[in-house]
């Protein structure tokens, strides 16, 4: 069994056996949904995403509490490591590293990948998601932002995950339609939907998700910020 716990936004913090912890994401201050008092005690890996600041906001802050792997794409890596951060770990779409007890593949997403860097936006490589393989032969995918893509079905094909955390938001990301489709596309036996009620702008909902996938077989599950869930 892993501990997920959903920190608001697109944030994760996953326990794995042995206490060991993976954090998807940080962004603690300034996130709406953060859940109050909410102490992150320990980070052995952070993955990141992209380098939008709702997703890298924290990582900086982390790393040095807690001197964790960081994985990343190479760019923002590089970033990471111009502002002090060590320990990155960069890699590219379609490879695989080790993090602690589990290993990484990078995958593809549909979304940008700007820095803000005082008052300017510069490169950061390309957005993407992770296949996480879990020490008892259990996967997840992590989508991060992004819209569906056919290529998912690539996902189904090469890493079968059991589990996939999708954005449902829609207007920065996919919303619950495109959602339903990426659900179909990656064959996924459960969902936790992440990246919505943020901000107003941010409409999607797990209620509109869970209409589409009447009938499916598919176990949605919402999570409360703060709340762990165990898979």
């Amino acid at each position: 069994m892993i501990s997920i716990t959903w920190l608001g936004h697109g944030s994760m913090e996953i326990e794995l056996p042995f206490h060991e912890v993976l954090v998807f994401d940080p962004w603690i201050e300034g996130n709406p949904k953060y859940p109050k008092d909410y102490k992150i005690s320990r980070v052995d890996t952070i993955l990141v995403s992209h380098g939008h600041f709702d997703h890298i906001h924290d990582v900086l802050p982390l790393a040095r509490a807690h001197q964790p792997k960081i994985v990343g794409i190479y760019e923002t890596c590089a970033w990471l490591e111009s502002k002090g951060a060590t320990n990155c770990a960069p890699m590219n779409k379609g490879g695989t590293q080790q993090a602690g007890s589990v290993a990484v593949t990078m995958t593809h997403a549909v979304h940008s990948c700007g820095i803000q860097d005082e008052g300017k936006i510069i490169y950061g490589g390309e957005a993407a998601g992770y296949v996480v393989h879990l020490p008892d032969g259990r996967r997840f995918y992590f989508a991060g932002d992004t819209n569906v893509f056919s290529d998912m079905a690539l996902i189904k094909e090469l890493y079968a995950p059991e589990l996939a955390f999708l954005p449902i938001g829609d207007h920065f990301t996919m919303g619950p339609r495109e959602a339903a489709l990426a659900v179909r596309l990656l064959g996924v036996k459960t969902v936790v939907p992440m990246h919505f009620g943020t901000f107003p702008l941010l409409g999607g909902t797990p209620d509109a998700l869970g209409k589409l996938l009447e009938g499916t077989g598919v176990n949605l599950h919402p999570l409360e910020p703060g709340v762990a869930w165990q898979w």
